[in-house]
C-alpha cells in the first residue's frame, strides 16, 4: 500500500471513530423517561449510583476506596467525567473513602455532607480534597429535597436536628428517592433505634410516607439495623443488602435475613448479584446485574 494510500485509510479510520464516539455522546446525553439506581458490587461498604430522566447523577455513599472507579464504568459512558452531586451518610471509610478517588477523576459540583464528624486523617483528607475541587458543600437534614430532575426528587428524612454527638451509624442520613409511584429508601448504616425514630415521625414525608418499593438494608445487614418495626413501616417489594462476600463482620447477620425470609421480603446482594441496577419508570421497577 503506498503511503499516500494510508494516510487516506488513517484518516478515514479517524473519522469513522470519531462518528461512533459522537453518536455514543449523542445517545447518552438523550432525555429518558426512567431514573436509574445502581447498587455498586464496591465489597464491604456503600455506593450507590443514581441518575435522572434529564441525567442529572448523584452518589450515594462511594464505598471504600479503589473499587468505586472501576464500578462506576458500568453504568457511566467512558467519556463522561462528571457527577453532580455527592452525598456522605456517614464519615465511616467504608462510605466515602471511594470519594476521594471520584474527586479526582470527575467534575464534582455539590457535597451533601452527614450530620456526625470523624477526626481520622482519612476523612480529613477528603474534605481537603473537596476544597480543592471547589465544590459546594451542605448539610443533611430533614425537610430537604434535592430535586434530580424529570420529576426525580431524593427527600431527606433523617437527621431532623443536631445530631454531631451521636456516634456515626446513629446518625446516618436516611433519604427517600421518588419518581412518580416508584420509591427506594436509603439508610446507610442507621441503627434500629435511628430507623424506627424516623418510622415514628409520621407524617411531614411526602409521596408515600415511609413506604417504599425498594429498601436498602442499613448497615450491610448487621442485626443493629433493619428492626421488624421499620421492615413492616417501609414495606418493601424488594430489598438490597450491600456488603463483601467474607467480610470479617459476619454480614449480613443470621436474624437479619431471617426477618427479611419472615416478613416474605425477597432481596438481592451485591456479593451474590454484583452491581445490581434498578430502572424506575414510575410505576414499575426493572432490575438487572452486572458481575
Amino acid at each position: 500500500m503506498k503511503l499516500r494510500e494510508r494516510w487516506k485509510f488513517l484518516i478515514i479510520a479517524i473519522v469513522a471513530l470519531a462518528n461512533v464516539f459522537i453518536w455514543f455522546a449523542v445517545q447518552a446525553e438523550k432525555p429518558h423517561d426512567y431514573v436509574t439506581v445502581a447498587f455498586l458490587n464496591i465489597g464491604q461498604g456503600d455506593a450507590i449510583f443514581i441518575e435522572s430522566p434529564t441525567g442529572n447523577q448523584l452518589m450515594i455513599d462511594g464505598g471504600p476506596a479503589r473499587k468505586v472507579l472501576s464500578e462506576l464504568r458500568k453504568v457511566m459512558p467512558f467519556f463522561d467525567r462528571s457527577i453532580n452531586t455527592l452525598l456522605v451518610t456517614n464519615p465511616d471509610a467504608d462510605h466515602y473513602a471511594g470519594f476521594i478517588d471520584i474527586l479526582r477523576s470527575y467534575k464534582v459540583d455539590q457535597i451533601i455532607q452527614p450530620g456526625t464528624d470523624s477526626e481520622t486523617p482519612t476523612y480529613a483528607f477528603f474534605n481537603k480534597e473537596v476544597l480543592n475541587e471547589g465544590a459546594s458543600t451542605t448539610a443533611a437534614h430533614r425537610g430537604m429535597v434535592y430535586d434530580l430532575g424529570g420529576g426525580a426528587k431524593l427527600y431527606i428524612l433523617f437527621p431532623d436536628r443536631d445530631i454531631s454527638n451521636l456516634d456515626s451509624n446513629s446518625g446516618s442520613t436516611i433519604a427517600k428517592l421518588v419518581y412518580k409511584n416508584t420509591s427506594v429508601m436509603l439508610t446507610g448504616d442507621a441503627t434500629s433505634n435511628t430507623e424506627e425514630y424516623v418510622a415514628n415521625l409520621g407524617g411531614d414525608i411526602p409521596d408515600g410516607g415511609i413506604q417504599a418499593d425498594v429498601l436498602k438494608i442499613g448497615h450491610h445487614g448487621s442485626r443493629t439495623s433493619a428492626s421488624e418495626i421499620f421492615l413492616k413501616a417501609v414495606n418493601p417489594k424488594t430489598a438490597v443488602i450491600s456488603f463483601g462476600c467474607n467480610n470479617r463482620y459476619g454480614h449480613p447477620h443470621k436474624e437479619t435475613t431471617e426477618l427479611l425470609k419472615k416478613l416474605n421480603i425477597p432481596y438481592y446482594t451485591t456479593c451474590e448479584q454484583g452491581t445490581i441496577i434498578m430502572k424506575l419508570d414510575g410505576e414499575n421497577i426493572t432490575t438487572e446485574f452486572k458481575k
